[in-house]
Formats: structure tokens, C-alpha cells, sequence
């Protein structure tokens, strides 16, 4: 009755409510552009010793700690030693030239130090760093400008008659294409395309048009919303993405559920303004437990102790949340000034279920063990793969394939220098002795070379930054076991000596999110369970819900694990194996498909409680309910996969990395988890689906629901 009262008054006062959703619109799209250049990039970690130690060197020498350096690279001819006069006059040149191009950078090679830490085991390698100071503009740190500087500063110049080799992962970036791509609003314009498709299928009537033109204002609207978050708190730039691509998917779903159940009740007999409210009474309930499992779902990202990942949590959920106010607001509006006009030409009913959603619910309440037995190995399998995932920095060669910095790499490897060299530590000295720190730290199985530069851009103010490089490259797993042995001997010197650096953030970062994240999960969960609960009077169906929905997301991270760790399909992209995979990606992805795949559910659930509430048949509700909703669940997954494919055309990998578990997530729930696992458990569980004891009812504050005995199956 609540839903049926405000329906009434939101179609009683539609012009007011059309006028504001323009206002709000125009206001999107005049500042849209400023609400993306006010979100900014804090990678932060705080209390943890390798991202306050990276916060120090950045302080107090203006470069370096988290970010990444320079790398000039030559190999010597045979028979030429790195000691020969001319060849010392060649170095002095490079790191001059890495000087002059690029002021501020804090600069170390075999000429200044004099350290076997820069030469390879035969000699004939060398190499120089140069820790360019970070630009503001640039993701995490980097200086993709200086780069650039530094390679056109030595580019002309030789080491005893051979080239250099400008590498790192900045030069990577820049052959990579830098930050060059489709953009956000190229993808939006992708992804709007496919689900025009799409609607054009479901609906075949102009009313395909609607649920993309509603999708506009909640989408300007968060974009509103989050740029005011961001006169008061930082807010992370990927949350314009996700505003943008899943806003898109999020706000055609909510309208798709409610027109199509529209344009039902109309089949059914009722006429103007009662089919709509009568829309609103179920789908439109429907939407609102749904948006807010998606907010809930974001939110959750606040347990975590990440500045980051909480701007992407609070930034995130206003997505769902205007989605549903404008799924519930400005929909009743247009479906009640145009609805008759835009259902033109309605090439096809919604009097009737889906006949073939309908046979294929059948066929599964006929033989659910078979069904769940199907969707049991496949899930298994994908969750098998998770388990194997790897947690940490891609693998260098994820990136280009080819070029001088692809040649740099290749002749670090080759001479057995190995690309550890591109994130070493950076270990700072207060009171101890630098000489003990390097002492130490050579001592360490999987540490190449270590040396204290001198001069004042290595020692200022009391602290000293001593250089220590690895083999393996920090992606592998003697990558990651070796920074808890640089930590060992670093602070066996004394208390004062402090490990920073790209990888031991890295660290940092991994222990932070994912030793919290069984807190976030028992959040998600509590707050969901108990929502589900009230929706469907049932302690069962919830709790289902909860656990089909963590291992829809298992399923995802099986295929991140198996499509971009492994390899096996990142080919399509040109990429080789990343080796890991990058550790803020998988907790949101669990954030997102989370809510993502409660919205499925809830619109199966709603309408099966709803069919047995009028049956009293466990099988009518199954097959009716799949019957109903199977074409709608399907097509709002295959939106909201075309959004994500969209978003994956982008140079950035871990964008693809992010889109791939999205995309993989959304059809997995929506084929394996909804088409078979939901109706195969429910048609197992029987009356018990539906059961809720008097004193669970009398703590949700809703009526109780008993397991009685199952009525005949009626078609």
C-alpha cells in the first residue's frame, strides 16, 4: 500500500517532478566536466610502515617512495670493462643528461656510486635510475612528461659505441599508449548502443527508448551528487567509470523491471494510470530492495581501512540510489504522458510467460538434482581457479611487446639482472649507519645489489635513502616472500631503519584489504539477510541469496584467474599472462557483482513469491516465476556485459582485468547461478522456500510465513 500511495502522489504532482529531473539534468551536464576533474587519485595506506615510509621519502626529497623510477640500460661490448676511462665519461653523460632533463630527480648509476649493485654478474650490463618527482595529473605517482624529457635527452647518446635502452614502467606506459583511449564517454556511447539493441528486442516498440533516456538523468545526476562529495572528501577517479558504465546498466535494469511489468498488467486488463501503480505495487518494490542491495553492497567497502577504496564504496552507492529514485520518480511520469504513444509497434506481448523460459523452468522442477548437479561443476571448477589467484603488481609483460622500452627489459633479463630492478626498496636510515643497512640487506638470498648513494638528493635533513634491488619480479611469488626478508634485516639494524618502496606498499595494501575483508563480508551479508528477509518472509530464501551471491563472485575471480593470471584468452588482447593479479581488483569486483547479482535475484525471488503466494506450489512459482522473468533477467545481463565490454576497450590492463570479472561475473550469475542453481535449490527446498517462524516474522516486523503442505502443481 505504500508503494501503491506514493505512486499516486508522484503521478499527481508529475510536472513538478519532470521539471526537477531537467533541472537536475541540465545541471549534470553543465558541470559533469568539473565533477571528473575534481576526483582525485589518493593511493593511500595509512599506518602501515611501507606507505608512511613512502609518504617520508616523498616529503623530504620530493621523488621516489611509492612511485617508480627511470631505468637507463646498456649492454658493453666484449672485452670492454665498466672501469675503463671511457666508459666512466659515458655514464658521467647519461646521468648528467637524466639530470639536466629532468629537474628534481633524484639520480644513482655506476658512475656516481661506483656500486657493483648496477652492473650484472659479467660485467658487460649496466644500468642507472632516476626517480623523476611524481606529477599530480598522473594515476599513482607517475611522470609519464618526464619520461618523455629523458628519453629525448639520451636517446642520441652511447655507452662505449651502444645504444641506451630507456625503461620502466613509466616508459612501458608511454609505448603502451599512455593514457590514450576511448574515454568515458566514448564507452558510454558503446555500451548505450547495446542496449538499445537490446531493448529493441525485448520490447519491439519504441519503448526501448525509455528505459536508456532514463538512464541519462540518474547518471548526470550522480555525476551532481559526487562532485559536491567532493568539496568535502577525496573521491577516486575510477568511481566516474562505474557512475557512467554500471550506471548505465543499473538504471535500464530498473527501468526494464518495471515496463515490462507495465506493459503485463496492461495485457492483463488494467488501463492508464492503475497500470501503472499496479507496475509500481511489484516491480517497483522490487527495485527498491534491489538498489538497495547494490548500495549496500558498496557501502561495505567502507569496513575497509582504505581512503581509497571507501571514496569508491560512499562515491559508488550513489549510483543505485538515484537509480531507483529516478526508476521510481520520472518513469510513473513518462510512462503516464507517453507510455501509449511509445508502445508502438508492439511487436510483442507480455499477456503470456515466456514459452520457453517457461519448458526450460519445467524441465529443471521436473529433475533439479540433474540441474544442480550441472551448475555445481561448472561453478567448482571456476572455484578451483580462484583459489589459485595471485594477489599483487602485474607482470612486466603484460605490457608492449615491443619498443626501446620492451628492449631495455629484455637486456636486464637477459644479462640475469631480472626485472626486479623496476620497483626496488627504498629503505630509510635516521640514526644507523647506511653502510649497516646495505651490509644487511646483501646478505639477503633474492637481493641483486644494494648501495647508499651519496649527495644530497640521497641524504637531507637527518635521513638517508638506501637503494636495495631484487631478482624476481615483484609479481612472482619470491617476489612477494622476499619483502618479508628485506624487512627482517632491515630492522635488525635498528629501530629506525624503515622499508618503503612500490612493493612494500604493495604488501601493505594486500594486508590491509584482505585481512579486513571478512569483516566487510560479514556486513554485506548481515545487512542483505536481513533485507531479503523482510522482502520475501522467509529465513531460507536469504540465506540462499547470500551464499549463491559470494559464489557468483568466486566464479568471476576464477575467470580473472584463468583469462589474464594464467593466460588463457588474454591473447585476445595482445598480452601475455600478468602472473597476478592486481589486488584492488578483486574486492571491487565482489563489491559490485555483490549487488549486481542480488538485483537478478530479487526480481526471480519477488515475482516466485509472488506466484506462490497465489498458488501455494513451490513448482507453479519456479516455473511461473522463471517463465516471467527469465527473458528480463537475461536481457539486463546482457546490457549491463555490453557495458562492461565497452569499458574493456580502454589501453589500461587492469581496466580490462576489472571489466573481464564484471562482465564474466554478470553472465555466470545470470546463466549458471540464476538459470539453473536458483530454480534447481528452490524446486529442492520445496515448502521450505517460504518458511518464516513467528518469532523471526516479529523481529523483521512483517507477517509469518508457514511450510504447510504444497498445493497441486497448476501449469
Amino acid at each position: 500500500m505504500r508503494m501503491q500511495k506514493f505512486t499516486r502522489f508522484v503521478l499527481s504532482h508529475s510536472p513538478l517532478i519532470a521539471v526537477f529531473w531537467i533541472i537536475a539534468t541540465i545541471a549534470g551536464i553543465a558541470l559533469v566536466g568539473a565533477a571528473s576533474e575534481a576526483m582525485d587519485q589518493k593511493f593511500s595506506v595509512p599506518e602501515r610502515e611501507g606507505w608512511e615510509t613512502n609518504e617520508t621519502i616523498l616529503k623530504t626529497f620530493g621523488s621516489g617512495g611509492d612511485t617508480v623510477p627511470l631505468i637507463a640500460v646498456t649492454t658493453l661490448p666484449d672485452a670492454t670493462s665498466v672501469n675503463d676511462s671511457d666508459v666512466q665519461h659515458d655514464l658521467v653523460r647519461v646521468e648528467a643528461a637524466f639530470s639536466t632533463a629532468v629537474p628534481g630527480a633524484r639520480i644513482a648509476g655506476p658512475a656516481s656510486t661506483h656500486s657493483d649493485a648496477f652492473l650484472s654478474d659479467d660485467g658487460r650490463t649496466v644500468f642507472a635510475i632516476a626517480y623523476a618527482p611524481p606529477d599530480p595529473d598522473e594515476p599513482f605517482g607517475g611522470n609519464l612528461d618526464a619520461e618523455e624529457d629523458a628519453r629525448a635527452a639520451i636517446e642520441k647518446l652511447t655507452v662505449a659505441g651502444q645504444p641506451i635502452h630507456l625503461t620502466g614502467y613509466d616508459a612501458l606506459y608511454n609505448e603502451q599508449g599512455g593514457s590514450d583511449g576511448p574515454g568515458v564517454l566514448i564507452e558510454a556511447v558503446l555500451g548505450g548502443f547495446g542496449a538499445l539493441i537490446v531493448l529493441g528486442f525485448v520490447f519491439g516498440s519504441l519503448l526501448a527508448l525509455v528505459p536508456l533516456l532514463t538512464a541519462i538523468p540518474a547518471i548526470l545526476t550522480s555525476f551532481l551528487i559526487v562532485y559536491a562529495m567532493t568539496t568535502v572528501t577525496d573521491v577516486s577517479p575510477i568511481v566516474q567509470f562505474l557512475i557512467t558504465l554500471i550506471g548505465l546498466g543499473v538504471a535500464i535494469d530498473y527501468s526494464l523491471i518495471v515496463v515490462v511489468r507495465w506493459r503485463e498488467e496492461r495485457a492483463g486488463g488494467l488501463e492508464g494510470d492503475a497500470a501503472i501503480i499496479a507496475a509500481m505495487q511489484t516491480a517497483g518494490r522490487a527495485v527498491v530492495f534491489s538498489g538497495t542491495t547494490v548500495a549496500v553492497g558498496l557501502l561495505a567497502l567502507i569496513a575497509l581501512p582504505l581512503p581509497f577504496l571507501r571514496s569508491v564504496g560512499y562515491g559508488g552507492m550513489v549510483i543505485p540510489l538515484v537509480s531507483v529514485a529516478v526508476a521510481l520518480t520520472l518513469l510513473p511520469v513518462v510512462l503516464h504522458w507517453f507510455g501509449d504513444v511509445l508502445d508502438w509497434p508492439h511487436r510483442r506481448t507480455d499477456e503470456k510467460a515466456s514459452r520457453w523460459w517457461s519448458n526450460w523452468a519445467g524441465g529443471i522442477v521436473k529433475r533439479p538434482s540433474l540441474a544442480f548437479a550441472a551448475a555445481f561443476v561448472i561453478l567448482a571448477v571456476l572455484l578451483v581457479a580462484a583459489l589459485k589467484m595471485n594477489l599483487g603488481i602485474s607482470d612486466v609483460d603484460t605490457l608492449p611487446a615491443e619498443g626501446d622500452a620492451r628492449a631495455g627489459i629484455d637486456a636486464l633479463q637477459d644479462a640475469g639482472i631480472g626485472p626486479g630492478v623496476l620497483l626496488p626498496y627504498e629503505i630509510t636510515v635516521a640514526d644507523s649507519a647506511p653502510n649497516s643497512v646495505v651490509l644487511a640487506l646483501s646478505g639477503v638470498d633474492g637481493i641483486r645489489g644494494v648501495v647508499a648513494p651519496p649527495g644530497p638528493s640521497w641524504t637531507r635533513d637527518g635521513l638517508t635513502v638506501v637503494e636495495a634491488f631484487g631478482i624476481a619480479d615483484g609479481s612472482s611469488a619470491e617476489g612477494r616472500d622476499l619483502i618479508d626478508q628485506v624487512r627482517a634485516s632491515a630492522h635488525s639494524v635498528g629501530s629506525d631503519v624503515k622499508v618503503g618502496g612500490g612493493l612494500a606498499s604493495n604488501d601493505d595494501f594486500i594486508d590491509a584489504v584482505y585481512g579486513n575483508f571478512p569483516l566487510m563480508l560479514a556486513l554485506i551479508a548481515s545487512v542483505t539477510f536481513v533485507l531479503l528477509a523482510r522482502a520475501f518472509r522467509s529465513l531460507l530464501l536469504p540465506a540462499k541469496a547470500v551464499i549463491l551471491n559470494v559464489i557468483s563472485v568466486g566464479a568471476a575471480w576464477g575467470v580473472m584467474t584463468i583469462v589474464w593470471q594464467q593466460g588463457h584468452g588474454s591473447q585476445i588482447w595482445g598480452i601475455e599472462p600478468t602472473g597476478a593479479i592486481t589486488a584492488w581488483i578483486p574486492v571491487m569486483v565482489f563489491a559490485f557483482l555483490y549487488g549486481l547479482s542480488m538485483d537478478y535475484e530479487v526480481f526471480i525471488l519477488a515475482r516466485m513469491r509472488e506466484e506462490y503466494d497465489s498458488s501455494g506450489s513451490t513448482a507453479t512459482a519456479v516455473v511461473r516465476g522463471i517463465g516471467r522473468t527469465g527473458r528480463l533477467v537475461t536481457s539486463a545481463a546482457l546490457i549491463l556485459f555490453l557495458a562492461f565490454v565497452s569499458m574493456a576497450s580502454g589501453p589500461d590492463t587492469d581496466l580490462k582485468v576489472l571489466a573481464t570479472g564484471l562482465a564474466a561475473g554478470i553472465l555466470i550469475d545470470a546463466t549458471v547461478i540464476r538459470g539453473l542453481l536458483v530454480p534447481a535449490t528452490i524446486a529442492l527446498f520445496g515448502r521450505w522456500n517460504w518458511y518464516l517462524p513467528g518469532w523471526a516474522a516479529r523481529i523483521l516486523r512483517v507477517e509469518p510465513s508457514q511450510a504447510v503442505p504444497e498445493a497441486t502443481i497448476a501449469g
